[in-house]
């Protein structure tokens, strides 16, 4: 799939760290909203936050790159694989 000439992917994505309680999954969907990706996040009980994101590398890298730069954010790590693009999305939303 291609957007404006660039290739859509998906990935998903587990993040760990100070990942909860410090407004990760507003920041996520502020900053997917921003830059024009879809997809969604949600908490998991673990602790982690999971995300689905799609949009181009650089859309998704500069998602992540925003919700990383949030003082109060801090991400000890990421488990990252690509997944098949869902078609027809519209939006970035939380999930409970």
């Amino acid at each position: 799939m291609f957007l404006k000439g660039k290739s859509l992917v998906r990935k998903h994505i587990r993040f760990y760290g100070e990942v909860q309680a410090v407004g990760f999954r507003y920041q996520a969907q502020t900053a997917a909203r921003h830059y024009g990706a879809t997809g969604w996040v949600r908490n998991e009980y673990d602790g982690s936050v999971t995300m689905e994101i799609q949009g181009t590398e650089q859309q998704i890298n500069d998602v992540v790159a925003e919700i990383d730069s949030d003082r109060y954010i801090r991400i000890e790590r990421m488990e990252t694989k690509r997944i098949d693009p869902v078609l027809d999305e519209r939006g970035f939303r939380v999930r409970y």
